[in-house]
């Protein structure tokens, strides 16, 4: 008998900071591991796979993520009532926000898309631990009206290959950024933050690898004096020999949304 294959969007948020990242990996705790092991423990006895909208690294988090749900033979008969023996068998910080059925023809990778990243960080002293899972806290003082300025020469289309770690032959390194601003941080508050957060804000169709971390990792040492606002530009030419080292810490940065064209 020829099988059918069902299909489902399913949107999540989760707080990367106990996690080694989306992909599954031998020996380590990740985001696609637990939904997968809980998938199986709600819906037993199907034949199933995930795959996600993206990989995020470690310690990173989403307010806004996705990935299809493929269930051979059988489709979900109730999805809401799925959603809830779902939510209730994840751990409390995964959630999902909702399911909907898709055609065959929708993939969640080659399909058009819009992703904001945001970094969230803080400077100039110590934060209250408990801010450790949201904040990046740097504890020197920045030029926060600099980094605004440099923030911006990454809008457009430029060579970031210099802001992505171990480049292969076939990567495409020239992407355009449609948005990158410093903003002051809205979108998350605590009472155990600093008085002043902020947050950079970048969006584009794609990212490579330690893209955006690499980004804010350029910013901060322009705040620092330690990266020009020239020397940014020229990071960005086509034939640059530009090497930055510096990867902002992984648990500022979130998938704030994914929108789908």
């Amino acid at each position: 008998m020829q099988e059918v294959r069902f299909c489902y969007l399913i949107r999540i948020q989760f707080l990367g900071f106990r996690y080694s990242g989306w992909q599954k990996q031998p020996n380590q705790r990740t985001i696609e591991q637990m939904i997968v092991k809980t998938l199986k423990f709600v819906l037993p006895n199907r034949k199933l796979k995930i795959l996600g909208a993206g990989r995020t690294d470690a310690k990173v988090s989403a307010l806004d993520a996705a990935f299809e749900l493929f269930v051979q033979n059988h489709p979900i008969l109730d999805t809401q009532l799925f959603l809830k023996k779902f939510n209730k068998n994840l751990p409390p910080d995964i959630r999902a926000l909702s399911i909907s059925e898709i055609t065959k023809d929708f993939n969640i990778i080659q399909s058009s898309k819009l992703k904001e990243y945001v970094y969230l960080f803080s400077f100039g002293e110590k934060n209250h631990p408990f801010s450790a899972p949201f904040l990046a806290n740097i504890l020197e003082d920045l030029d926060i009206e600099l980094m605004k300025k440099a923030a911006k020469l990454f809008e457009g289309v430029h060579n970031f290959s210099s802001y992505t770690a171990r480049i292969q032959e076939n990567t495409i390194s020239h992407r355009k950024v449609k948005s990158c601003e410093i903003l002051d941080n809205k979108i998350l508050k605590a009472n155990f933050f600093p008085e002043k957060s902020y947050a950079l804000h970048v969006k584009s169709e794609g990212f490579m690898r330690y893209q955006v971390r690499m980004i804010m990792g350029a910013l901060i040492q322009v705040g620092k004096s330690e990266l020009s606002l020239q020397q940014v530009r020229e990071s960005l030419l086509e034939n640059t020999d530009t090497q930055l080292n510096y990867v902002a810490p992984g648990s500022g940065l979130m998938l704030n949304k994914l929108e789908f064209k």
